[in-house]
């Protein structure tokens, strides 16, 4: 009697099963049983209501977070802790930290920071202009300018930044992520004076060549290194990893991106940008570069064409470097019409991105459904920042392109941008995400599987990809494996070489223990 399509593919199915292990053996006889039961428990808590959804996406691993500023992800209690430390004073007319003066020699009309606990009023007003907490637009500050206010507020002052460091990474371990890319911009101002006394031309290569030889420039690479070296430092002291009582925030990984202030003038910008290239290329912990600043700045707006033309050019001398960048972060009425026309379609056809934070006027490109072809077809995908585009632009439900992007196959993950501004954390976008659009449990497992696909981590994928991406296949030698502890035979010998596939294992490893609980 001749066989059924379906029963010889599960004939199939159990042979290869029964080479595996016996651990990756019983992850995929259950996996499927094991999805089902979670999925049936997301629609529960989706019926019950956003509580019962933050309940149940909390515990779920959300994989990495791509899209975040580190000092942005701070919360503003912690600098008002920090300045009260270091002795800093803190202006009460103006909300902001003077780190130009310090205690006891505050000048008149400021406080020491390490007094503001003890004057709630002071302090709530403080925490409310570092952050978006209890913000109501008014006529004169829109949330827009509120939102990049508070980073003149609380400073940049690097000497903390492997605390910061160790506060994101406590609160995304705590939330089942496994991988973070923090964005962050280390001192720059030797490469910016050179890029000022050599001037502003057409000829890159020549400007390239001359900031080179620079003595200056090249001793701000390796002041560069270690500044990231020193962050992470500091946090692997604070939470003691690699000994018997290290915290469970060192299992979350960590690699940086080089920030790039895009509101400067072109010397300047050149300048930072061939650092933060040179500093990715020979530092394993920077893995690549973005472009940042509001986006709707008259430089930025000015110079954007620029801008794509410096890294189209530098990409070509620097191709092992990945590329994502700020792009279409505007709304109608921000800038002239004309202004929402090509941001996103130059960051990719001309800078080279390989992911695009925000993409939120993405329906005002021009030949906009040919743009969202190419970033499905070329795999270039959006991290989407729910929260942020509504305080920031006034985008959202319906208004934002998620669900469009995601239609035309667009890979897409969801991330937080600055999570302490915007007061929340990577579970809130989800839970965001979840109560505003139609998206089932398996949905969200695939968004969580594009952030570790997308992350900029060296190494080969545990995925074939498809277009549409949908990454639900393995790659042959792992077939019948994900979930298992461990990896074996060739998949093992893939998995221990690449630090992508090392993730995307660990991650399939804790849906398996996620779904296995339901």
């Amino acid at each position: 009697m001749l066989q059924t399509r379906s029963a010889r593919a599960g004939a199939v199915a159990l042979a290869a099963c029964a080479l595996l292990s016996p651990g990756a053996r019983l992850a995929a006889q259950t996996a499927p049983a094991a999805e089902a039961r979670a999925a049936r428990a997301f629609d529960e808590a989706h019926k019950e209501g956003p509580l019962a959804l933050h309940a149940f996406l909390y515990r779920m691993p959300k994989g990495a977070d791509l899209h975040m500023h580190l000092s942005g992800a701070v919360y503003a209690e912690t600098f008002i802790r920090e300045a009260g430390e270091d002795g800093i004073c803190v202006s009460a007319a103006k909300l902001s930290m003077d780190s130009d003066h310090h205690a006891p020699g505050c000048p008149a009309g400021e406080t020491p920071a390490s007094a503001i606990p003890d004057d709630q009023h002071l302090y709530d007003a403080l925490i409310d202009a570092m952050s978006m907490r209890s913000f109501v637009s008014v006529t004169g500050e829109s949330g827009h300018d509120h939102f990049f206010d508070t980073f003149d507020r609380f400073g940049d002052d690097k000497r903390f930044a492997g605390e910061w460091l160790d506060e994101v990474a406590a609160r995304a371990e705590a939330q089942n992520e496994q991988y973070l890319e923090p964005m962050v911009t280390p001192t720059y101002k030797a490469a910016a004076a050179a890029g000022y006394r050599i001037g502003w031309s057409d000829d890159l290569a020549s400007i390239r060549q001359q900031l080179l030889a620079d003595p200056g420039f090249q001793a701000n690479i390796a002041a560069d290194r270690d500044e990231y070296a020193e962050i992470l430092r500091q946090r692997t002291s604070i939470e003691h990893c690699g000994q018997p009582n290290a915290a469970p925030a060192c299992s979350v990984a960590v690699r940086f991106l080089y920030q790039v202030l895009r509101g400067f003038p072109p010397q300047q910008v050149y300048a930072q940008t061939l650092l933060g290239f040179e500093v990715a290329s020979a530092d394993p912990d920077v893995v690549g570069i973005n472009f940042v600043m509001p986006e709707d700045g008259y430089i930025s707006m000015r110079d954007y064409r620029l801008q794509m033309h410096m890294l189209d050019y530098l990409h070509g001398v620097y191709p092992q470097v990945h590329i994502s960048l700020h792009a279409g972060e505007l709304a109608p009425g921000m800038v002239p019409p004309e202004g929402l026309t090509f941001h996103i379609r130059s960051a990719v056809e001309q800078g080279h991105a390989e992911r695009i934070g925000h993409g939120v006027d993405v329906m005002y490109e021009t030949r906009l459904w040919e743009l969202m072809k190419e970033m499905a077809d070329r795999h270039v995908m959006v991290e989407i920042n729910l929260t942020s585009n509504d305080v920031i632009l006034n985008v959202k439900g319906d208004k934002h392109p998620f669900m469009l992007y995601r239609k035309m196959g667009v890979p897409v993950a969801l991330s937080t941008d600055d999570e302490g501004v915007s007061r929340i954390d990577l579970t809130h976008e989800y839970v965001r995400a979840a109560v505003t659009y139609p998206l089932s449990y398996h949905d969200f497992k695939l968004m969580v599987r594009t952030s570790i696909e997308h992350s900029f981590l060296p190494g080969a994928s545990l995925w074939v990809r498809v277009t549409p991406e949908k990454l639900e296949t393995p790659v042959s030698v792992c077939r019948g494996q994900l979930g298992a502890e461990q990896p074996s035979g060739a998949c093992g010998a893939l998995v221990h070489s690449s630090e992508k596939a090392q993730q995307e294992w660990e991650l399939e490893r804790r849906f398996h223990l996620f779904e296995a609980s339901f």
